[in-house]
C-alpha cells in the first residue's frame, strides 16, 4: 500500500488539526507571560502570542507531514489540500505556511510588537 492515497492524506490532516490548539498553547505561553510582565494591552498580548506561536506550530506540523510522507512526496499532500480540499482539510494550511520566510516574518513581527507596545505604553 502506498502512502500517497487520500485516506492517508485525511489521516495526516486530521492529526494536524488535532495538534494545532495544544501546540499554539504550548508555544504561546512564554510570549504571553513576558507581555504580561510588561503590562501590555490584552489584545496585543493575544495577537503577539498567536504570531509568536504560529511559526513553531507550523514547523512541527510541516515536519509531521514530511515524516509521514517523506520529503520527496510531501508536495503531493499540499497539492491535495489546495486543489482538491481547499475549504475542508486545507482551510488553514495554505502552501505559503510551509515557507521558512513566511514563518520567520511572523516571528519577527511578534518580537517587534513586544518592545513597541511597551515603549508606546499600549
Amino acid at each position: 500500500m502506498s502512502e500517497l492515497n487520500e485516506s492517508n492524506y485525511k489521516r495526516i490532516a486530521i492529526i494536524n488539526w488535532i495538534l494545532t490548539i495544544p501546540m499554539i498553547v504550548l508555544f504561546a505561553w512564554p510570549y504571553h507571560l513576558a507581555s504580561g510582565l510588561l503590562d501590555i494591552n490584552v489584545n496585543l498580548k493575544f495577537i503577539g502570542s498567536l504570531l509568536f506561536a504560529a511559526p513553531f506550530m507550523l514547523t512541527i506540523l510541516h515536519g509531521h507531514v514530511t515524516m509521514a510522507l517523506g520529503a520527496v512526496h510531501r508536495h503531493h499532500y499540499y497539492e491535495w489540500m489546495t486543489e482538491e480540499k481547499p475549504l475542508t482539510f486545507g482551510l488553514l494550511f495554505h502552501p505559503v505556511f510551509v515557507k521558512t520566510r513566511f514563518r520567520l516574518i511572523l516571528l519577527v513581527i511578534s518580537l517587534i510588537i513586544l518592545p513597541v507596545a511597551y515603549l508606546l505604553g499600549l
